[in-house]
Parts: structure tokens; sequence; C-alpha cells
């Protein structure tokens, strides 16, 4: 269950499901028990206090009510709003709750033991404000365990944006798929541990609503993923090319060159300015050294169409220098990557550069961290929603842009996407962002396709840094790949 249904979409998908004959009122049925089957988890006795909102949302949390009644469970409702106003399958589900409706100030939800959260639902697109605020302030505040229904209540499920006040919950249960809101940030820190319940929606829907965001998991790329052949060799492999930077600034390429053969590329070669060729002599192994001297020295090394794939910006500087050596790149046949200084040397005309990947045969792969993405693309960085900055960016610049960060987004210029949530917090280190543009460069140089690189890059590098675990540098990255693809492919 990879695909992401934007709250718009899961609404279709209640549609299509009503329309080919399940009420709408089986559906909430089905979702109230399965929120209640979780909330099951906890002894028989434990007190339960329902917290529903006015709308679908709230309806599920009523049926939820009724059944843990009658399963044994002392439940208190409180309601949000007033309970003539519940319309539809809601008001039919409040109808059948035969207990007190109390007012959501009048429950003492810290003496719960459990706290269902049922006010609002993914789709939430307006500030929290009033009494839904001071309740969900109310169950913050609770030493109890929270469950929400569908997505902890104040968290747009588009975004994962925190509209104001949000409910902190301990597990979530949404239906049928996820939404965006679970697995962005804030999101992913309110939604807790994630139950995705099957309500009886048909994956024939999925035919028609066309789903394009993806939870990037290893179903999603493993089918592009370079294999090596019994009988292959290293010339089958590409061979990656990673740029360098001058005498005092050679370790983030040699980090993105290994990490280039780690991940399978059957050569690399460092391409070097003369003055730091000593200093990269003494540091290489199996990554090869070319002394190029600017941009022309370049090209010619890129003349040769055995060297197909090309990473250049980190620490190259952000000069012209730099971005006539990311022009060189773009005009050969090679796959490239641009990370870094290669972005940020373009701040002031980033058109040029989108010029130069406009109609290039061979793919082009953006990987900026948020302060990157803002000099590349001052005005998208100020749209909400990092999703949809992603897909923007990505279509105004023709090439695939993995946007980096605990949630990095990968998209590419027609809207598809891929959001990671695997990355621990001890990626956040010197060298790490240079690793993953080796990884992404030396899977382009086995010729996998660019948005199925980016994220497979994306969520290896993820599990390198579970593998290496707490204390990891930028160095240890490489060399925990091996374990990583052992577990997935052995």
């Amino acid at each position: 269950m990879l695909e992401l249904l934007t709250p718009e979409e899961m609404s279709e998908a209640d549609r299509l499901t009503i329309a080919a004959g399940t009420p709408g009122y089986e559906l909430m049925k089905r979702a109230g028990r399965a929120v209640a089957d979780v909330v099951a988890r906890s002894p028989l006795g434990t007190r339960i206090a329902v917290l529903c909102g006015p709308g679908n949302n709230g309806g599920d949390g009523f049926v939820a009510a009724r059944i843990l009644a009658e399963r044994g469970y002392p439940v208190e409702l409180a309601l949000v709003g007033a309970r003539d106003r519940l319309a539809g399958d809601a008001a039919r589900a409040a109808a059948a709750w035969t207990g007190e409706v109390k007012d959501a100030a009048a429950v003492d939800f810290a003496a719960a033991g459990v706290i269902v959260d049922a006010l609002f639902g993914a789709g939430l697109c307006r500030m929290v404000e009033g009494e839904a605020a001071a309740a969900i302030e109310a169950v913050n505040r609770s030493p109890a365990r929270v469950v929400a229904v569908d997505l902890p209540s104040g968290i747009d499920g588009r975004t994962g944006a925190v509209m104001g006040v949000a409910i902190r919950a301990d597990e979530s249960v949404t239906f049928f798929r996820a939404k965006p809101g679970h697995h962005l940030l804030p999101g992913r820190t309110h939604t807790g541990r994630l139950t995705i319940a099957d309500i009886g929606i048909a994956d024939t829907v999925l035919d028609a609503i066309r789903p394009s965001a993806f939870c990037n998991r290893e179903a999603l790329w493993r089918a592009a993923m370079p294999v090596p052949k019994a009988d292959g060799h290293k010339y089958d492999r590409g061979h990656l090319v990673v740029v360098s930077g001058s005498m005092l600034h050679t370790g983030a390429a040699r980090l993105a060159a290994r990490a280039g053969l780690r991940i399978g590329a059957g050569l690399a070669t460092l391409a070097s300015p003369p003055d730091a060729l000593a200093t990269n002599a003494a540091h290489l192994t199996a990554v090869m050294l070319r002394r190029v001297d600017g941009s022309a020295a370049l090209a010619a090394l890129l003349a040769d169409h055995r060297f197909n794939a090309v990473v250049a910006g980190p620490a190259l500087g952000t000069g012209e220098a730099t971005a006539e050596l990311v022009q060189t790149a773009l005009a050969s046949c090679a796959a490239v990557v641009l990370d870094a200084d290669a972005l940020s040397a373009f701040r002031e005309r980033p058109d040029a550069l989108f010029a130069a990947i406009a109609g290039r045969a061979a793919p082009v792969v953006l990987t900026p961290h948020d302060g990157e993405f803002a000099r590349l693309f001052p005005d998208l960085a100020a749209m909400p929603g990092k999703l949809d900055r992603t897909r923007a960016a990505a279509a105004r610049s023709g090439a695939v842009v993995l946007l980096k960060g605990a949630d990095t987004v990968v998209a590419d210029p027609g809207g598809r996407a891929a959001i990671a949530d695997n990355a621990p917090p001890f990626l956040a280190t010197a060298g790490s962002g240079d690793v993953l543009a080796g990884i992404v460069g030396g899977l382009l140089a086995q010729a996998m396709p660019a948005f199925e690189a980016a994220s497979a890059a994306v969520y290896l590098h993820g599990e390198a840094g579970n593998v290496a675990g707490r204390g990891l540098i930028a160095e240890d990255l490489p060399e925990a790949l091996p374990a990583v693809l052992r577990r997935l492919f052995d």
C-alpha cells in the first residue's frame, strides 16, 4: 500500500465505493470498528474518552464509542458543536449512541486511560480555534494513550502542517491508504504508530483516482534496481565522475565517489583540479583520479561516453567557475546530479540552469536542502506543503528534484512523488548529503531511471544511517551500504 491519497482523492475513493453499492454508513461502521479494535488492545475496564467533531470523523467516533461500550468498556463521549447540527451518516451514528453526550469542557481527559480523537479528519484546511482548540490542548495535557481517527486533529492531511494546534497521538488509524500528512513533517511526529485499516474499499478505485504520491519503500523502485549479471564486468555497470573542489575542499567529492562505488557503479573517477591532485591521491584507492583543470578539461573528459554519470557541486564553491563546470556537464551526454554549490552558483540566474536542462536526453537530478532550494526557487520556497513545493520545482526545472530533510521528497516533472520516512536523526551530520548525491550518481551510472534512482538512493541512505546508528559520521554511510543491500536483495 504505497499510494498516498490526498484528502480530495480519499473522498473520491469513498464516493466511488458508495456508487458501486456500499452505503456510506456501512463504511462509517467499519471505520469505527477498526478504531475500536485498536483501542481494545487496552485491558477491559480501561476508561475511554471519545472526542467527536461535527463531521464524518465524529461519526466514526460515535461508532467506536458504541462498540467499545458494548464490549464492556466505560466510555465517556464529548462532542464539539451542537448535536442537532450533525447530518447524514454522522447523525445516524450519533442516534445509535445511547449514552450521554457531553460538552468537551465537561470531560476530564486527564482521568482517561485512552482518548479517541475523532474531532477532525484529514480534510481539515482551516486554523483550529475556540472550543476545538481548547479540547485539543486538554487532550495533549492528558497522560492517556491517544488514538487518532484518520489523522490527528489539527494536522492538514495534504501538507502535514499544524493548523494552529494539533493532537499528539500515540497511534492513528486511517482507512484504505495513508495520507501525505501522515508522512510529512510535522504531521508524522503527531501521528504515532500508524494502522491502515481495510474498510472494504476496493483497490480498483485507484485505477480511476490515479494517485501520484507514494511512500518511499523498496517496492516503489525495486523492479528498476540494477542487478549485477553473472557474466557482467565493471564496464557494464557504468563509470561515475565526481568533480572535486580545490585543495582544501576535497573531502565532499571523495565521499560522493566512494558512495557511488558502494552502490554498484563499476568505476568511479574523481575529476580533480591541479592543486588538489596530491591531496586526493593520498586518500584514494578504488576511486580513480584524473587531472581536470576547468570546464574545457571536463568537456574533454566527458566526450568519452563511457563516463556516463556526473556528480557536481559538493564543495565546489559558488562562483562562476562552478557555473561553467555545471554548464559543461549538462552539455554532455552523461546523466547529471547537481548538489550543493552547483545549485547555489545559479542563485542569481536559475533560468539559465533550467534552460541548460531543457531538452537533454540524459536525466538530471537536483538535490537541494531547504536553503539551496530557496536560492534556486525563491517563490516556491514560500508555498505551503513540501510535497507541492517539490513537484512545482520539478515541473519548472525539468529535472527530478530531491528536496532533502527528515521527510525527503522526490518528485519528477510529471508530478510523481515519493515521501521518505525512514531516515534516522543521526543523518544530520556533515557530509551526509554528499554521500546521498554519490548514491544517486552511482545508480544513474547503472542506467537506473532518474525518479527511481533518486527514490532508491534516499531510502538506502536512510537505511545505511539506521545500520550505522547513533554516533555515525558521513564516512560510515558508504560502508554500511553492503549490509543494507544484503538485507534487501540477498
